[in-house]
Parts: structure tokens; C-alpha cells; sequence
């Protein structure tokens, strides 16, 4: 029996709603009225809460930790920018302020030179002994306080000719006692015992050098 236009449409629908056809599956559209599945179905969507500096952000906004202490031998630039320091605060603050009162040991500008009759009236005191010399503590009458260039604090470095720097106290003052000149020389640095004999400090051949042209 030949198959009219109709029934073949028909059988070709009817195959094509239960299998692929050419590799491709039938999909129904839905009823008329009601909302297409495709449409209704939640979509599922990734999406990225990070920003490419978040990380970085989450880093350094992150509680501090605590701050460690390594070796000073293996302290690096970064431990120190990271806050991984050898130095406790009060240390920090310590070495900030050493640093903003510096004097410079090798600069001329910071030595006096005075030549001073007897009695001179100036009172000395040894420094601590891991550095030696003898400093200025006071002035009483005398020839240096009328002469007014001597503060207390001052680092007596010369007597004469003769480098006293880093003597103990009686070798240092026996060397202005001894002098039988009508008026002493004295060389001294006006700065703290730490920036003259510290690291800082001028060098041996430099104060050699100083001493004889002053």
C-alpha cells in the first residue's frame, strides 16, 4: 500500500522523538503556556571573588606575628623589612637615637684647641673602660673657664704633642701635669666617648695626622 504525504510525516516524527537522528537527539519544546525547561533552569555560574592584589592584600592585612629574633650575622634586608629584627624596640629606638646624635670623629670641625696656663681648673673623669681616655666633667675657677671654649663632655685627645686618646685616667692627666710649658695645648673632640672610640671612630693615622697640624 503506497504511504501518503501524512503517514510519512507521521512516522518520521514519531522516530525522531525516540532516537537521535544523524547524531542529533530531538528535543521537545515545551507545551504551549508553561515555560521552556532551558529557561527555568538555574544556571550555574563560577565566579571569582579575588582580585588579582587580593592576596597580596590578605598578606599585610593579616594579624602581625610575632616578631622573632634571629642572629645578628644572618640578619638580611628583608628580615629587617619584615620586622625580623636582632634589636628589641627599645633597641630600635636606641639606635635611632645614636644616629641622630652623631658626631663625626673624622671631621675637624667637631675638635677645639686650646692652650690653657695653670691651674686650668678643669675636672676630669675616666670613661667607661671598655673605651679608655679621660673626658671633662666640670669646670671650676681656672683658666679654662675664663677662657670659655672647654664644655664638659668634651674627649681630651692631646696634651701638646702627645696623643692621649684611650689612656688610663692618671697616664692621660700626668701627661698635662708633667707639662712644663707656660701655656698647655689641649686637643680635644667635641662628641660622645661612643662616637670617638666606638666603630665610628676616627682611625689611629688619621689622629696622628690631625694631631700634628693642630
Amino acid at each position: 500500500m503506497k504511504k501518503t504525504a501524512t503517514t510519512a510525516a507521521c512516522a518520521l516524527a514519531a522516530a525522531s522523538a525516540a532516537s537521535p537522528v544523524c547524531g542529533f537527539a530531538f528535543v521537545p519544546k515545551a507545551p504551549i503556556g508553561q515555560p521552556s525547561t532551558a529557561a527555568t533552569a538555574p544556571r550555574r555560574t563560577t565566579s571569582l571573588q579575588m582580585g588579582l592584589f587580593d592576596g597580596v592584600k590578605e598578606a599585610f592585612s593579616a594579624p602581625a606575628l610575632e616578631k622573632s629574633q634571629i642572629d645578628a650575622e644572618r640578619e638580611t634586608p628583608i628580615d629587617r623589612w619584615m620586622g625580623w629584627s636582632v634589636k628589641t624596640e627599645e633597641e630600635q629606638q636606641a639606635a635611632a637615637a645614636d644616629a641622630a646624635n652623631f658626631v663625626d670623629s673624622m671631621d675637624e670641625s667637631n675638635y677645639i684647641t686650646v692652650e690653657l696656663p695653670k691651674p686650668m681648673g678643669i675636672v676630669f673623669e675616666e670613661n667607661d673602660e671598655k673605651y679608655g681616655g679621660i673626658f671633662v666633667l666640670s669646670l671650676s675657677d681656672g683658666s679654662a673657664q675664663k677662657e670659655g671654649t672647654i664644655r664638659p663632655g668634651d674627649e681630651l685627645v692631646a696634651v701638646g704633642d702627645k696623643k692621649v686618646a684611650g689612656m688610663a685616667f692618671d697616664d692621660a692627666l700626668g701627661a698635662i701635669i708633667d707639662s712644663d710649658a707656660e701655656k698647655t695645648k689641649l686637643v680635644l673632640f667635641r662628641g660622645s666617648a661612643k662616637d670617638f672610640y666606638g666603630p665610628t671612630g676616627a682611625s689611629q693615622e688619621w689622629l696622628d695626622e690631625f694631631i700634628a697640624k693642630a
